[in-house]
């Protein structure tokens, strides 16, 4: 019998027939280049059946397959393998191989489809280059999936909330004229801002559209003298509508996006051919535009004096959630089995308790044992693991709480590790602390400071598939940009890091079949001094949780590196400990023992 997602693919093919295409391309984006989607646009999750972040699938006559990098080898292999979708590895990140593997399988002339809405003005620029090599035709006018999609989901209608200023530490009106600002700097009559979270981080405005993400499905078109947000007008509470009016911001249906951008005259726009769709950038053909990056973008990564503070809370928030998590897990696993899932639900309660939660970062990945080591591992009810007392649990996690956003990850062991786990988590321990240490020049990029986290692997021949760090927005998306810690030359990681910016350090290391590691904290870059070399910056770790000693090979610390451990661990328990009753404070004690002798500790 056939599967679900074979007859999918088999309708699809019928619609492609139809268009005379040789190929179909769906990605894993919406209109606005999201990196989650809401439900109407999970159009590569419904054709293959993979629920991964991260993928591209192409389907011909002939061939069904999926692109996605090594984080969800393993994951993307266990959920294609009951239909005739096959796994592309994608070997080097962000740069899938498409293009040679479609001019290598399609004829001369052949006609590749694809939803132009889904598919960003450069993106289609690199494909209809590629392609051209071999003159076959792109056509970016087709969403084939809507007339086979029977259940396809509608838009969400959640309304929108506004975040006052005492979390944001500025105004919409203020964050316009500063964008104002810069557009005049690029002389540019209008800026079009199509990124959710840029709009969300404009607007003061928060949603719940998409999960885990805050955010609300909309377009903002900003002029020099007011502002217009495409929106689900319906999504609006009146109080919402009145503030929208003062701030000079006209609020107009979502769908009349590109009508109100065909209606532009004598003017010139600005906007990021990376994240504006091709569909809306067709719609300004007939005037000037201006591109580059979303002028937000870089703003909004450096927090100000107001939301660090309201992170620091968050961070309290969570580390007290994470005791109570793991003092239950300890006392649950002597009495039964623990699914993987449940002690997901579990820290969502925990995080619910401490008030202002809205809800997970990301789904939490909930990793015992082998499945530790599928870098993006979801449990679901009716195949995860059960969780014993032995081996190894790794638990990467975030909440969204008003004062903003959190992402740990931690890895314990439930029984006496080998010393070949040790060696290796006290490896990539090493790597987090060689970056939380660090001091550097200003000018310095994310692919500059990675190796820091990998040298320590490197030396034993091992590595890990991801990158090491990305930005995190406030009470915003748990992945923002500009910054991140990673290899190579792409955009993210050749941004010089500035003062403000928060970012995740989390080098890892997985044994397939066996067990993954990761430790990560969220780290803010601030000024450290200024020397006859210019300004020096540093990190400080924000988050506030211990690293499991009993996975720590101490004869592989340097000195300076466990006087770290323990400067961090006695700020986890003087930040804790008067959130906790007796019994907690104990355990956090315990845990958050010193290395090094220490006399007059609070601990």
């Amino acid at each position: 019998m056939m599967s679900v997602i074979d007859q999918r693919i088999e309708a699809l093919r019928a619609q492609m027939k139809t268009h005379q295409l040789a190929a179909y391309i769906i990605p894993s984006s919406d209109p606005h280049q999201s990196e989650y989607v809401a439900p109407h646009w999970q159009a590569r999750r419904w054709i293959s059946g993979f629920t991964g972040s991260a993928g591209l699938v192409i389907i011909t006559d002939q061939h069904a397959g999926l692109w996605t990098d090594s984080r969800y080898f393993i994951q993307a292999e266990q959920e294609l393998q009951d239909s005739q979708m096959v796994l592309h590895k994608q070997k080097v990140p962000h740069a899938p191989p498409i293009l040679p593997w479609l001019r290598d399988h399609l004829p001369t002339g052949a006609r590749v489809g694809c939803d132009g809405h889904l598919m960003s003005t450069r993106q289609i620029e690199r494909l209809q280059n590629g392609l051209a090599q071999k003159d076959i035709i792109l056509d970016y006018q087709l969403d084939l999936l809507d007339a086979i999609w029977d259940d396809r989901p509608e838009l969400p209608t959640d309304q929108i909330f506004d975040l006052p200023v005492t979390f944001t530490g500025k105004s919409r009106e203020e964050k316009l004229a500063e964008i104002r600002a810069v557009m005049q700097e690029k002389d540019v009559d209008y800026h079009l801002v199509t990124t959710l979270d840029d709009i969300a981080w404009i607007l003061n405005i928060r949603g719940s559209d998409i999960e885990c993400n805050p955010v609300s499905i909309a377009y903002l078109l900003i002029g020099q003298q007011d502002a217009q947000l495409f929106i689900n007008e319906q999504k609006i509470p009146a109080a919402l509508q009145k503030a929208f009016q003062e701030a000079q911001v006209i609020c107009l249906p979502y769908d009349q996006i590109n009508e109100a951008l065909a209606q532009l005259q004598n003017v010139t726009i600005y906007l990021d051919p990376a994240t504006t769709n091709v569909k809306l950038y067709d719609a300004l053909n007939h005037i000037a535009i201006s591109t580059g990056s979303t002028i937000s973008q870089a703003m909004k990564a450096i927090k100000n004096d107001t939301e660090v503070r309201h992170i620091r809370q968050a961070m309290e928030k969570d580390g007290v959630a994470l005791v109570k998590l793991f003092r239950w897990l300890e006392a649950t696993l002597p009495e039964r089995k623990v699914p993987e899932t449940e002690v997901a639900e579990q820290l969502i309660e925990f995080r619910r308790a401490q008030g202002d939660y809205h809800g997970e970062s990301f789904a939490a990945i909930v990793g015992y044992k082998s499945n530790g080591a599928i870098v993006h591992y979801r449990a679901m009810p009716d195949n995860c693991a059960e969780i014993e007392n032995n081996g190894i649990l790794l638990l990467d996690s975030g909440g969204q709480y008003t004062n903003g956003t959190t992402d740990i990850t931690r890895t314990i062991a439930l029984s006496p590790p080998t010393s070949e786990q040790k060696r290796n988590y006290t490896l990539v321990l090493k790597g987090h602390i060689g970056l939380a240490r660090l001091q550097f020049p200003y000018g310095t990029r994310g692919n500059q400071m990675e190796i820091l986290a990998r040298q320590h692997l490197w030396q034993h021949g091992l590595n890990y598939g991801h990158g090491t760090g990305h930005g995190v927005g406030f009470f915003l998306n748990v992945h923002e940009g500009p910054q991140a810690l990673g290899t190579g030359a792409t955009a993210k990681a050749a941004t010089v890091f500035e003062a403000g910016m928060l970012t995740s350090n989390e080098p890892g290391y997985y044994e397939p079949g066996a067990y993954g590691i990761r430790i990560e904290n969220l780290i803010l870059a601030v000024e450290s001094q200024e020397t006859n070399y210019g300004q020096f910056l540093k990190f400080e770790t924000l988050t506030l949780f211990p690293i499991d000693q009993q996975l720590i090979d101490t004869t592989l610390l340097s000195e300076e590196e466990k006087q770290w451990l323990d400067d961090y661990h006695e700020e986890v328990y003087q930040r804790l400990a008067p959130y906790l009753n007796q019994e907690e404070q104990a355990w956090l004690s315990k845990q958050c023992r010193a290395l090094l002798p220490k006399t007059g500790s609070a601990i």
